[in-house]
């Protein structure tokens, strides 16, 4: 019996891995089609864009798994993050984020800030928390300052608001493939699926574009 078990378990598994390989996700019920593309900052390649909030519980549990999937990508496609602002309140968090990429440490402190705020309860609410923050990371606090007040800063912020609008982003995380395809956890049925959702729709733009898949 335990034997009958065992095999039937393994022809249900060998089904569901054949089915997921060979999922059709359908726009309007999986994702969303935008109206107006936005552009990509690679046409060349295939742009897949998240957009998240470091206040935001739900992108803190989806970073690691979004990492993980990252590290798998084709090298034709590419991995850009947008920080979501939906009020006044929200400009330290976003600012802050910005000041970390002009500064060529996001890599280093991207996850260690959202566990800073959900795991250890730290508020990120001026240039000043952000300063003492990077100082672990060799950034002397001058130079987090005036990279925070900068010009270059705020040009990447209006760039950002820019593109959440342009992508008509309702919540965090929300992920969209090539500036049109548009995916939610929602409509996919969890942060699980939005990564299927999006392998799909990036063979769906190789497919539209004439590319070959490359090889492992």
């Amino acid at each position: 019996m335990r034997i009958l078990v065992a095999l039937l378990a393994m022809v249900f598994s060998l089904f569901a891995c054949a089915e997921d390989k060979g999922a059709e996700y359908i726009e309007g019920q999986h994702y969303k089609l935008l109206e107006i593309p936005v552009r990509t900052s690679d046409p060349g390649k295939i742009e897949v864009a998240e957009v998240f909030s470091y206040h935001c519980g739900h992108c803190f549990s989806f970073e690691p798994m979004l990492h993980a999937w990252e590290k798998k990508l084709a090298p034709d496609t590419y991995l850009v993050q947008t920080h979501a602002m939906w009020n006044a309140q929200m400009e330290p968090l976003i600012r802050g984020y910005y000041t970390s990429v002009a500064l060529k440490i996001k890599d280093q402190t991207h996850m260690p800030v959202f566990n800073a705020i959900h795991l250890e309860r730290k508020n990120f609410t001026s240039a000043e928390d952000w300063a003492n923050f990077f100082a672990n990371y060799g950034i002397s606090k001058e130079k987090t300052l005036s990279t925070y007040n900068s010009f270059g800063v705020t040009s990447m912020i209006k760039q950002a608001e820019a593109r959440a609008r342009g992508y008509k982003v309702t919540g965090t995380p929300e992920m969209v493939v090539d500036g049109k395809y548009h995916i939610s956890s929602r409509l996919a049925g969890g942060h699980t699926e939005m990564l299927k959702v999006a392998d799909f729709l990036v063979a769906k733009v190789r497919k539209e574009r004439g590319l070959q898949a490359p090889t492992p």
